[in-house]
């Protein structure tokens, strides 16, 4: 073969090779931006669908699913507000089916609903803003937990944690809501954000914060191959409280102890806090009210337990207030106004008041959101490991 057949040869196969890659890309649409913030803090949503008959914006500050109108080129639309700076979960409905929306990479973690998450900020930073400030780390672990599984956890360590090898630190265990996974805290409350702003100005103390699965049921069917168990339909049930059992068990049997040997924790209860939002608030309540030798301070927000349960489970707890209070350096219950847990958690404290167990509260304003764990740990985290 000569060097001009040669050089036929050589701009064919790379004809051949354009032809085929061609045909194994995706057609392009037009570049869709969504969402987008403007400057009056109206937000604009868009999501390309040519082919459908209706799109609506379903937004955490709507009352209702927004009807969205569609453009020439196929893409859907609406600009909502303007809406007050803070973060929300958002999707579509597309032709009535849920979706994410595929133009934004910030999304809500959990198991059931897909949502995106819109950040709307303040004209002066918001506490969980990112700011010009030292930085904490967040670290993903994996540790050996129940029935043989391998459980996941997200650490947070505080700025300068890594250049002060001697240094030991308090542990803040934080724990999601229902359906909500071990990353929701981080990716959807910014707690490290929180925690790296009020440490830059020197209002907590610095502190590991690990937030857990809480869901083990879930876990173990996924592992061993079975199905995910549903949701039990009663909070203060016989399934919830043994669930809730079992989280107390691979908290204080394997996550502790997994923490206190991988990161340099002050491996003591005055040292050890517990908190936890819905779910993840009733699985703080009774971790610690079961273990009260393991931690000393303890954060419930939007959540509760029935008097019937402590009067059952936990009645050491109230039959002997002194020794209660002596021995928690804070018990706190925040709920906001809205929250369909309101009317329980409201009784949780007038219970508590009644028998004379000391604790702080907060009641805010808005639902089961989001939104308010955020205040709720900017509240809290002031308070612990004051001594």
């Amino acid at each position: 073969m000569n060097q001009q057949s040669v050089r036929r040869l050589w701009v064919c196969l790379a004809l051949f090779c354009l032809y085929n890659g061609a045909l194994a890309q995706p057609p392009r649409g037009p570049l869709v931006v969504s969402p987008q913030v403007n400057a009056d803090k109206t937000v604009t949503f868009r999501y390309q669908a040519p082919q459908a008959k209706a799109v609506e914006l379903s937004a955490q500050f709507e009352k209702a699913p927004v009807p969205m109108t569609k453009d020439a080129q196929g893409i859907w639309s609406a600009t909502v507000g303007p809406v007050k700076p803070d973060i929300y979960p958002y999707n579509f409905r597309v032709d009535g089916v849920s979706v994410m929306d595929p133009a934004n990479v910030a999304f809500f973690p959990n198991e059931r609903f897909k949502a995106s998450l819109v950040d709307v900020p303040g004209d002066t930073p918001l506490i969980h803003a990112m700011r010009d400030v030292p930085h904490g780390s967040i670290n993903y672990e994996y540790y050996p937990s129940m029935e043989g599984t391998t459980g996941s956890v997200v650490v947070y360590t505080p700025p300068g944690y890594d250049q002060s090898p001697t240094k030991k630190y308090p542990v803040y265990y934080l724990i999601s809501g229902t359906t909500d996974t071990e990353e929701t805290f981080f990716k959807v409350g910014k707690t490290n954000l929180i925690l790296d702003n009020l440490l830059a100005e020197g209002k907590v103390k610095p502190m590991i914060i690990v937030m857990p699965y809480g869901n083990i049921a879930a876990r173990v069917a996924e592992q061993k191959g079975g199905t995910k168990p549903a949701d039990p339909t009663v909070r203060d049930g016989a399934d919830a409280v043994k669930r809730a059992n079992d989280f107390t068990t691979d908290l204080v049997s394997n996550v502790i102890p997994y923490v206190e040997k991988n990161y340099r924790a002050i491996a003591n209860r005055e040292n050890r806090a517990i908190g936890g939002f819905s779910r993840g608030g009733g699985q703080t309540l009774r971790a610690a009210f079961s273990n009260m030798d393991k931690f000393a301070w303890v954060c419930a927000y939007s959540s509760y337990l029935s008097p019937q349960e402590i009067d059952s489970n936990f009645s050491q707890i109230v039959a002997k207030p002194e020794q209660t209070n002596k021995q928690l350096k804070l018990l706190w219950v925040s709920v906001g106004s809205d929250d369909f847990l309101y009317k329980g958690t409201v009784e949780f404290m007038d219970y508590l008041k009644a028998k004379k167990v000391n604790y702080k509260s907060l009641i805010t304003g808005g639902g089961h959101t989001w939104m308010n764990v955020k205040t709720y740990v900017a509240a809290t985290t002031p308070l612990l490991f004051q001594q």
